[in-house]
């Protein structure tokens, strides 16, 4: 990891604008980043938040969640936390909570304000984003695109096609709550993960992994 990029997280990780300054309510618990970015790593998985597993596990996309997306690209846990392969930077470091009905709430408005240009900035090598909801969307894609998810990734392929770099491939959130989604949308899985894992594939080539401890 490059000295710039060690320098962003160690802020991150000292990081307490949620609970000692916050917009609204502030972090209803102790701050527990969770994030791995990469310094060498060409993709980029923005996902919104950890939930209440990954806090506790302190490691993102350890739940279901994780499986189906891990399903999704195409790759194996030890690829998935190899950071020479993939950097895993959500909009929200820390688990938001929960509202009344036991949801998990947005991410937190301080975290992407305060240090997404930073990190994005001490990781230049990034060629490709992959935006996991509307909140990553909205940063990564534009905020001025009003587009409902639905409408944006049926859309992915012109929005990969920009001219911008990264590139950006938005997806659904994996949770198994948007099987029904999936159903209702089978062009997701009959177009856009076959290009998905196709170009994850051409990305990482056949690395050899090197897990996180």
């Amino acid at each position: 990891m490059t000295p710039e990029l060690e320098s962003v997280l160690s802020g991150i990780r000292a990081c307490r604008i949620c609970r000692d300054a916050p917009l609204g309510k502030p972090l209803p618990h102790e701050p527990r980043p969770v994030l791995l970015p990469s310094s060498t790593a060409k993709i980029l998985i923005a996902g919104q938040a950890p939930g209440t597993k990954v806090h506790l596990s302190g490691t993102p996309f350890t739940d279901a969640s994780g499986d189906r997306l891990r399903d999704w690209l195409g790759v194996s846990s030890d690829e998935f936390y190899n950071p020479d392969l993939f950097s895993i930077v959500p909009m929200g470091f820390c688990f938001p909570g929960q509202d009344d009905r036991g949801g998990d709430l947005p991410p937190r408005r301080e975290c992407a304000p305060n240090w997404r240009l930073p990190l994005m900035a001490a990781m230049p090598q990034i060629e490709l984003v992959l935006t996991i909801g509307l909140y990553a969307q909205a940063w990564h894609i534009g905020a001025s695109d009003s587009r409902s998810l639905t409408e944006r990734v049926r859309d992915w392929r012109a929005i990969f096609e920009r001219d911008q770099k990264p590139r950006v491939i938005p997806l659904p959130h994996p949770s198994w709550r948007n099987t029904g989604w999936v159903k209702r949308n089978p062009w997701f899985e009959m177009d856009l993960l076959p290009f998905l894992k196709t170009e994850i594939r051409s990305r990482i080539g056949s690395a050899s992994c090197n897990p996180i401890p």
